[in-house]
């Protein structure tokens, strides 16, 4: 890996760097392919230290959908004719830790429940923002396998920040107050 060097605040690529927007695309798909293996190690803890039935259920129902996630990338990378292909994701990786870290900060019951709620939507909001710019690359370089499956995850992913919110809003934050 070359040492990145910089002239006054501009940043030297790297000499295995993106100068394709195809090549970007793959690279935010190794990213996110990374991230949703992450949350399938990651999502049981969120759940273990729920206290909500209601909360528990939805962690471990968006367990399932990220596992079937996991698969639509795999098949979006052999619709490129490529081998499915993790790279760390820095972002995903910092907001697991900070999901950890509020376990850690908070005592078990409603105002941990409210802080599991608060990780989690940061995650998704994550994922809908990456989701929603590979399928707009997909859509851009005439992928439209590629695309449409972007677009089914980035709906569950919509989806289930909804329902995150509408349980925020509707019983665990009141309880949390």
């Amino acid at each position: 890996m070359a040492k990145k060097t910089t002239t006054g605040g501009k940043v030297a690529p790297k000499a295995d760097a993106a100068d394709k927007l195809k090549d970007f695309m793959v690279d935010g798909m190794k990213d996110l392919y990374w991230a949703e293996k992450a949350l399938v190690k990651n999502l049981p803890k969120m759940a273990k230290n729920a206290t909500s039935k209601k909360l528990k259920d939805a962690v471990n129902g968006h367990l399932a959908e990220t596992k079937n996630q996991v698969k639509r990338l795999e098949d979006a990378f052999k619709a490129l004719k490529l081998k499915p292909e993790a790279v760390k994701c820095d972002a995903m990786d910092g907001l697991i830790k900070e999901a950890e870290g509020i376990l850690e900060e908070t005592e078990p019951g409603a105002v941990r429940d409210a802080a599991i709620i608060a990780a989690a939507q940061k995650v998704e909001h994550y994922e809908i923002a990456s989701y929603g710019t590979i399928a707009t690359y997909a859509k851009l370089l005439g992928q439209k396998e590629v695309l449409n499956l972007m677009l089914e995850t980035l709906n569950e992913e919509k989806s289930t920040d909804k329902d995150l919110t509408k349980l925020a809003k509707s019983e665990i934050n009141l309880k949390a107050k």
